[in-house]
């Protein structure tokens, strides 16, 4: 029973701090770390649509060098190796975890938006490794694929940010981009779980499979390979970049402030819904407040 304990606290410790439930002061001073995990899932992750997207014009590549699933594919490795690293990556479970959990308020960053910040300037520079005059990595690809030298429309945009393809409406998104968040932090808390005995090695390949089938079943109402948002930074950070660098003020605009909705909120609000749906109908675990009030 004690050995079963020890593995089920250690487990739930490896999780708390690569999806944002971080105790560690020394940690929590320390931005550097949410900064570099930002930055390494938009390049994953954005890096595969361009490739995807772009060696699909016969200027670029004489061949394409993908198609939907190795997009998939690139959208869960991107998680998986974030996670093999030991890198937080989520804010969205932390503010769950508040809200449902025994997890105290005041051990959310005292500071937020510095962390915040943090998470949105790996974004920004994540893209900017990818799409920038001075990097240079996807930069012209872009240009011959949008037909000309600084030309900048909503088909590449999707690159970065998440957009909705057009027979989508709001409603629909947003309900999809919920989906996908809760289904995720679903199996987040599932895993952490103190009651469940999973060594903590197996959680990147276990977030690796469920993000994988997330992208194969979910994310075919995105218009090209936008991928999700699922963390607000992920896709405001990017979407900064776009503006920044060329891109119409469609970035924003785009269907009435979808860039709030569901980049920002249907994440939030998909965080909390399935942390909230796990303790009623599913957790068994000391810390969960609604068992507390029933």
């Amino acid at each position: 029973m004690a050995e079963k304990n020890h593995v089920s606290s250690s487990a739930f410790h490896f999780s708390q701090y690569k999806f944002g439930l971080v105790h560690d002061q020394k940690v929590l001073k320390n931005r550097q770390p949410f900064f570099f995990a930002t930055t390494v899932l938009v390049i994953f992750g954005c890096g595969v649509n361009c490739s995807v997207l772009l060696s699909s014009a016969p200027g670029i590549s004489s061949y394409p060098k993908g198609d939907y699933l190795a997009g998939c594919f690139g959208w869960a490795v991107r998680l998986h190796c974030v996670l093999v690293f030991s890198l937080p990556i989520d804010n969205n479970v932390t503010l769950a975890m508040a809200t449902w959990r025994g997890f105290a308020w005041k051990k959310v960053p005292h500071k937020p938006f510095v962390f915040i910040f943090a998470q949105l300037l790996g974004g920004f520079v994540g893209a900017a490794l990818l799409s920038s005059r001075q990097h240079y990595t996807y930069f012209h690809a872009i240009d011959t694929f949008e037909g000309g030298v600084g030309i900048r429309t909503l088909r590449t945009a999707g690159l970065f940010s998440v957009y909705s393809i057009g027979y989508m409406t709001n409603v629909s998104a947003f309900f999809t981009e919920l989906l996908a968040t809760a289904i995720l932090v679903l199996v987040i808390v599932a895993l952490t779980n103190t009651n469940n005995t999973a060594p903590p090695a197996l959680f990147p390949l276990a977030i690796f499979i469920v993000m994988l089938g997330i992208g194969i079943s979910t994310r075919i109402g995105i218009i090209s390979f936008s991928g999700f948002a699922m963390n607000p930074a992920r896709d405001f950070g990017p979407r900064l970049l776009t503006a920044a660098v060329g891109y119409p003020g469609s970035v924003f605009s785009f269907r009435h402030q979808y860039w709030l909705w569901n980049g920002m909120i249907a994440p939030i609000v998909g965080a909390q819904l399935a942390v909230a749906l796990y303790d009623i109908f599913l957790c068994q675990e000391e810390d969960s407040l609604v068992l507390k009030k029933l």
